[in-house]
């Protein structure tokens, strides 16, 4: 459920992004320190750090995961050096939040950066960012549902089909 929850926050991001505005402008090669600081606004306002918020702790996990499997015997070891990696390394999901912001600042121009905080700041911002994961969700069980019963009929077009050539499936 974790990771269907990232993926609706990655599609609320997106396509909240493509509903305020296009990015069809000529883009600067390097994205200018005001547009990546424009971009990491918009990033904040749009929740993107609970995205990755676990990442680190995530990749420590799996990593213990992973090499358990290969070394039973060293199940307490392990269990030992993940705190201490997590320790360590609590933090480098920064750097997913930075990069995802030099993205930003490549493919919209620091304007439009600007316009998409003013839009996201404005009631009807804030209402799509309140609303859209609730939309997307709703979305995403009518896609399903409508997959479901849409596989019925293809299943019965098949079998439609087929009959005629004399063969029951």
């Amino acid at each position: 459920m974790k990771g269907f929850s990232r993926i609706l926050a990655a599609a609320s991001l997106a396509a909240g992004l493509v509903f305020a505005g296009s990015a069809l402008a000529q883009q600067p090669t390097q994205p200018t320190p005001g547009a990546i600081a424009a971009a990491k606004e918009l990033l904040t306002l749009k929740h993107a750090a609970a995205m990755y918020a676990n990442a680190v702790p995530g990749m420590v996990e799996r990593t213990k995961t992973t090499l358990l499997q290969s070394n039973l015997n060293y199940q307490k070891d392990l269990n030992e050096v993940a705190v201490i990696v997590a320790k360590q390394l609590a933090g480098r999901e920064s750097e997913i939040g930075d990069g995802m912001a030099k993205i930003y600042a490549s493919e919209f121009t620091e304007q439009e950066l600007k316009d998409l905080v003013t839009f996201y700041k404005s009631p009807l911002g804030q209402k799509l960012i309140a609303q859209e994961p609730k939309a997307i969700t709703a979305s995403m069980g009518f896609m399903d549902k409508w997959a479901r019963q849409f596989a019925e009929v293809v299943n019965g077009a098949f079998r439609a089909e087929m009959r005629k050539r004399g063969k029951e499936i």
